[in-house]
């Protein structure tokens, strides 16, 4: 690779971070994308269910459907919350590389801004400056729904926090994410192409092509994208607080399963460079048994946990 693509790539990977003269266009613009980012998987859940209504969903659909979910579910949790945003383990570039690109087909924006939004959060969890907290949109009954509103996803039409990029400066030196963070457009093309060869093939026909990526493509998204967000609006408003931290994220059971551990909210912003977010034995938590595995078979090395796992969450 020429020094010039080289700084091309890099370029592009750090571009969307930083601040723009013309800030209202860009806005625009963004917003525009976003939109069409929440809009279309929408469509494709509604065209699917038209689509499969009085034929039925098999085996293939459903397959599709949870495979890409947990797939691109653990990208999220595992690579781009966990390895990515708190470095709660340590792996291989080749795992790196595969939990960037799978994180990135959940299409939450790329691997570099999604890091600096969510260490944004942290730093300001709930006070002025956390980019979706659901506690500053007014009192009473309206003030909380347009809270929810605002922190499940009505943040993502508003303009990026100032300095964005500081957040990130560990990984603007690494080389690799940020190629990985760059080529997140190939790496949603995939996540949904993927689903749609697979379905073709397994089923023997073109319509197979066309639920699979409805199915595996689009609808997964849809439901990665409501789970995910629904941390930042569920997680801070219902739930446990085991935990006295100094904001109000909770644990919500429920979400704990459906999101691969996150929704032990509370637990991670008690440690939040822990690699496992279900403290006690029955709070499921699939992003961690994954690192597990990952460490069993020697690709996570250094996981961090809370020292005396037993007596954190009485």
């Amino acid at each position: 690779m020429t020094q010039l693509s080289t700084a091309a790539i890099a370029k592009a990977a750090v571009a969307p971070l930083e601040p723009r003269p013309s800030a209202m266009r860009i806005s625009v613009r963004m917003r525009l994308a976003n939109l069409i980012a929440v809009v279309i998987p929408s469509l494709g859940l509604v065209a699917a269910i038209v689509l499969l209504w009085g034929r039925g969903f098999g085996w293939i659909e459903l397959g599709l459907l949870v495979g890409m979910y947990l797939l691109t579910g653990l990208g999220i949790t595992v690579g781009f919350h966990r390895l990515f945003t708190h470095r709660a383990f340590e792996t291989n570039r080749v795992v790196e590389f595969v939990l960037a690109a799978l994180g990135s087909m959940a299409l939450e924006g790329p691997l570099l801004r999604w890091v600096a939004t969510h260490r944004c959060h942290h730093q300001h969890s709930d006070k002025d400056g956390d980019p979706h907290s659901p506690h500053f949109e007014g009192s009473g009954f309206l003030g909380l729904l347009r809270g929810a509103w605002h922190a499940h996803m009505g943040w993502i039409f508003k303009p990026d926090t100032p300095k964005l990029a500081h957040y990130v400066k560990d990984l603007l030196q690494d080389g690799p994410i940020r190629v990985a963070s760059a080529l997140f457009p190939l790496w949603v093309a995939i996540g949904l192409l993927l689903p749609a060869v697979v379905g073709g093939l397994l089923s023997g026909s073109w319509m197979g092509a066309v639920c699979g990526f409805l199915c595996g493509g689009l609808a997964r998204i849809f439901l990665v994208h409501h789970l995910t967000w629904s941390i930042n609006s569920v997680c801070h408003l219902w739930g446990q607080r085991p935990f006295d931290n100094d904001d109000q994220s909770r644990n919500n059971t429920l979400f704990g399963i459906l999101t691969l551990g996150e929704g032990w909210h509370n637990n991670h912003h008690a440690f939040p460079s822990s690699a496992r977010y279900g403290l006690r034995w029955w709070q499921f938590d699939a992003g961690y048994l994954c690192i597990c595995i990952l460490a069993r078979i020697g690709l996570a090395w250094n996981v961090k946990v809370p020292r005396q796992m037993t007596a954190l969450a009485n």
